[in-house]
C-alpha cells in the first residue's frame, strides 16, 4: 500500500549521507523526490537508482531552495516529509510513519519530529539541544518556506500541529568530523544571518511566525528571537554561552559537547555580531560623530574608579567594629554584608542542588565531609565591580546602553564568584603548595574577561569608533 506522504530531500554532494537517509526510509514505500543544488559526485545516480524524482536548482539559502521545492515538484500525496540528506530516520518514527493514517490527522496540518543532533559521533544532549522540534510533516499545499528567514529555515502551516516526542531523526554531518569544514559552513552561515539582522533593523525584513512563548516550537522560537535582536551585541554571545553551559547543563555534554557549544553558541555568534557592524558601517554614507578626548576619559575614569573604591574601603570601616563605627549602616544599609550574604546563599544552594549538605552564616561556608571557606573583603569582587563601573560611567555612550551592560556585567562577574565559591568549597586544598593562589588566579581571569568585553562594547558604538586611538 503506497503511502499517504512523500519525500523531499535537499542535496549537495550527498554521497556520503545520502545512502543512510535512503536505507532508514526504503520500507515506507513513499515517493521521493530530490532537489540538487549542483552535486559534482554520484548523489544524483544514488538518488536515481532509488527510483527517486531528481529536479536541479543553484542554492540561494535554505528557505528558497524549499521554496523551489515545493513549488516545482509534482506531489501527488496529500502530505509531504522534508529532511536533508544528512538526516536519518529512526526505527520508532519509522514505525510511526507505518502506523500513519490521513483519516485519524483531518484536524492536523503539522507534525513536529524530535531531532537528536551528533557532533563529531556525540549525541549533543544538553544545552537546549534535546528536545528538539522540528516542523518537518505536513500537508502539501498548507505549508510554505519561510522566505523572511534568511539562514535558518522552517516551514509554516496554518491550523493545529502536533508533536511526536517519541520517534526521532537523527543529524550527522559525517564533513563535520573535519573541523575545518563545520567553520567554514558557518562563516557562510554568518553572512547571510549578519545580513538578515541588518534587514530587520532597517524593518526590511519582518516575522512570519507570531512570538508566542506558550505557543508551538517555532512560536518559542521566534519569540526568543526578539528577545535575542534586543540584547547588546557582543554581549549577548557571552550571555547564551554562560546559559547554555550553566542554566542548560551544556557542561555534561563532555569534551565533545563543550567544543560544539563554544563553536556554535558563542563563537558563530560572535562572528555574526562582528560583521553586522561590518555592514552597518559599510552602508553609513556619512558619519556625524562627537569628539572623543581619550584624555578627558582617562582622567574622568581614574577619579571614578578612586572614589567608588576607596567609598568601599571607607564604608567598610565604618560598618566593622571600631573607633568609626556606625550600629545604624552596619545593620540597615550594609550593602557590602548583602553581597556576601547574596555569594555565600547563591554557592550554597547550587551546592544544595548537587546533594551536599551545607551550612553558613555571614562570612563562612562549611560543605559536610569538603571543607570551608571564609569570605573576605577581597573576596567579593568590589575592586573589580569599581573598575568595570568606572569605564562604563566615563566612557561616552547613550545611557540606555550603560545600564544594560552594566548591569548585565556585574550580574556575569558576581555569577562566575559564586561559582569560583562553589568549586573552593568542594576541591580546594589549603595544605597544598601553591606558587599562585586561587584569589590571583580568579582576578586574572575576570579582568581578561572585563577588558575583552569592554573592548567589544566599545567597538559596539558606531559613532566613536572612528574617534577611538
Amino acid at each position: 500500500m503506497r503511502a499517504p506522504y512523500s519525500f523531499i530531500i535537499l542535496t549537495y554532494n550527498e554521497q556520503l549521507h545520502l545512502p543512510r537517509l535512503l536505507d532508514s526510509i526504503a520500507g515506507l514505500n513513499a515517493p521521493l523526490f530530490v532537489l540538487d543544488s549542483g552535486s559534482t559526485d554520484d548523489t544524483l545516480s544514488i538518488a536515481q537508482h532509488a527510483g527517486a524524482t531528481c529536479l536541479q536548482h543553484a542554492f540561494i539559502n535554505h528557505p528558497n531552495q524549499w521554496d523551489y521545492a515545493l513549488k516545482n515538484f509534482k506531489i501527488t500525496t496529500p502530505w509531504v516529509i522534508c529532511l536533508d540528506a544528512d538526516h536519518i530516520v529512526t526505527p520508532e518514527l519509522t514505525a510511526l510513519l507505518i502506523s500513519f493514517n490521513n483519516e485519524d490527522y483531518q484536524q492536523v496540518n503539522g507534525i513536529y519530529f524530535n531531532r537528536k543532533n551528533y557532533f563529531k559521533g556525540r549525541w549533543i544532549k544538553h544545552g537546549g539541544y534535546y528536545p528538539f522540534y522540528l516542523l518537518k510533516m505536513f500537508r502539501y499545499n498548507a505549508g510554505y518556506s519561510d522566505l523572511n528567514e534568511n539562514m535558518d529555515h522552517r516551514f509554516i502551516v496554518p491550523g493545529k500541529t502536533v508533536i511526536w516526542k517519541q520517534g526521532h531523526i537523527l543529524e550527522e554531518n559525517l564533513k563535520e568530523n573535519h573541523i575545518s569544514f563545520w567553520i567554514d559552513k558557518h562563516n557562510r552561515y554568518s553572512d547571510l544571518l549578519a545580513q538578515e539582522e541588518v534587514e530587520r533593523m532597517q524593518n526590511l525584513r519582518q516575522q512570519t511566525l507570531k512570538p508566542s512563548l506558550s505557543g508551538s516550537p517555532d512560536e518559542r522560537t521566534a519569540w526568543l528571537k526578539q528577545l535575542w535582536w534586543q540584547l547588546p551585541r557582543y554581549m549577548r554571545p557571552t550571555l547564551y554561552f554562560t546559559y547554555r553551559m550553566i542554566f542548560q547543563l551544556g557542561i555534561l555534554d563532555g569534551r565533545t559537547g563543550i567544543i560544539f557549544h563554544f563553536l556554535q553558541g558563542f563563537w558563530f555568534r560572535l562572528v555574526v555580531d562582528v560583521k553586522i557592524d561590518e555592514i552597518l558601517k559599510s552602508k553609513q554614507a556619512s558619519v556625524q560623530s562627537n569628539p572623543f578626548s581619550p584624555v578627558k576619559f582617562a582622567i574622568k575614569f581614574v577619579v571614578i574608579f578612586i572614589i567608588f573604591y576607596y567609598f568601599h574601603i571607607w564604608f567598610l570601616g565604618i560598618t566593622s567594629p571600631g573607633n568609626y563605627y556606625s550600629a545604624f549602616l552596619a545593620n540597615h544599609l550594609n550593602y557590602i554584608q548583602g553581597l556576601r550574604t547574596l555569594l555565600l546563599s547563591g554557592s550554597a544552594q547550587i551546592l544544595s542542588w548537587l546533594g551536599f549538605s551545607v551550612i553558613y552564616n555571614h562570612i563562612d561556608l562549611l560543605v559536610a565531609g569538603k571543607g570551608a571557606i571564609r569570605l573576605a573583603y577581597d573576596c567579593l569582587g568590589l575592586r573589580l565591580m569599581s573598575f568595570f563601573t568606572a569605564f562604563i560611567i566615563a566612557y561616552p555612550q547613550k545611557l540606555k546602553h550603560k545600564v544594560i551592560f552594566l548591569a548585565a556585567g556585574i550580574f556575569c562577574i558576581q555569577f562566575l564568584n559564586i561559582i569560583r565559591f562553589v568549586l573552593l568549597a568542594l576541591f580546594w586544598n589549603k595544605k597544598a603548595n601553591q606558587i599562585i593562589d586561587h584569589h590571583t588566579i580568579f582576578n586574572i581571569i575576570l579582568y581578561i574577561l572585563v577588558m575583552v568585553s569592554l573592548y567589544f562594547w566599545v567597538k559596539q558604538n558606531d559613532r566613536f569608533t572612528n574617534q577611538y586611538a
